[in-house]
């Protein structure tokens, strides 16, 4: 099976797959069966926890592929639900009660927190504080302080990266990262990525082939390696419209559009 996967393609969520504002991915579903037509995987790959991705997977047909999750500290795997070992997320607590003070991380927070920080609904909240390998917060103090925090951390072997609004601790591990290991189960098949925001920006330039979705709720990526010579590409239409618009091009690019064919 693996030896003969045609294609494996990985994808952002929010923004990506699922709609900015609906969150719904419907308009992705003919891409999606012709993918399963084909006998190509799709792999998840988002900032979103294990707890979140699992329901959203089975939706999708895709429990058979793994998920990567928490902005690739960590991989869901195939079949895998809710509930898993989080024993990286407390050895990360753990090191964060020896560090200097400042960060209040979503361990501290209440699902109230959580949702009022994130917008999420409450039970969306819970989902998301639900962690196994990275601890997202804040930094309350000042620009000195998180200096002798970051260096701390290091130290602590901790890895901090900063996003559009969180901070992030974790042991480490990019999207980027989880695609190559991911791949070489599958043979290190033609790979495809697809995200919308600077945290994709590895992964598509990693990716055989990589798609940067429209979206115009945030500031475009800026110019990506790749896409002068026409190996990274950007869609017109946002969401899920460009994501299916972009697989069936790019099915077309590598002549495997008859294969994704319905039968008959």
């Amino acid at each position: 099976m693996t030896d003969s996967l045609p294609l494996l393609v990985f994808s952002d969520l929010d923004g990506t797959l699922l709609d900015h504002d609906s969150y719904d991915f419907a308009p992705a579903r003919p891409a999606l069966a012709a993918l399963a037509r084909l006998g190509a995987g799709v792999v998840l790959a988002t900032s979103k926890t294990a707890a979140e991705v699992a329901p959203l997977r089975a939706s999708m047909g895709l429990e058979a592929w793994p998920a990567i999750v928490e902005n690739g500290a960590g991989i869901l795997e195939p079949g895998a639900g809710t509930d898993g070992d989080d024993g990286i997320y407390r050895t990360i607590r753990a090191a964060l009660a020896e560090l200097p003070p400042g960060f209040h991380g979503f361990g501290d927070a209440t699902v109230q927190d959580v949702a009022e920080l994130t917008g999420l609904p409450p039970e969306a909240a819970r989902a998301a504080k639900r962690r196994r390998f990275s601890e997202p917060g804040l930094w309350m103090g000042d620009a000195g302080q998180l200096a002798a925090f970051l260096d701390a951390a290091e130290t602590a072997g901790l890895q901090a990266r900063q996003g559009g609004r969180f901070l992030t601790l974790s042991l480490g591990g990019t999207k980027a990262d989880r695609m190559d290991e991911i791949g070489q189960r599958y043979g290190t098949p033609v790979t495809v990525a697809l995200g919308d925001a600077p945290n994709d920006a590895e992964m598509l330039e990693a990716a055989d082939y990589g798609v940067i979705v429209r979206n115009p709720h945030a500031p475009a990526l800026p110019p990506l390696t790749g896409e002068d010579s026409g190996r990274i590409v950007r869609t017109t239409a946002p969401g899920p419209q460009g994501w299916t618009e972009a697989i069936f091009d790019l099915l077309g690019r590598l002549g495997l559009n008859r294969e994704a064919a319905t039968d008959g």
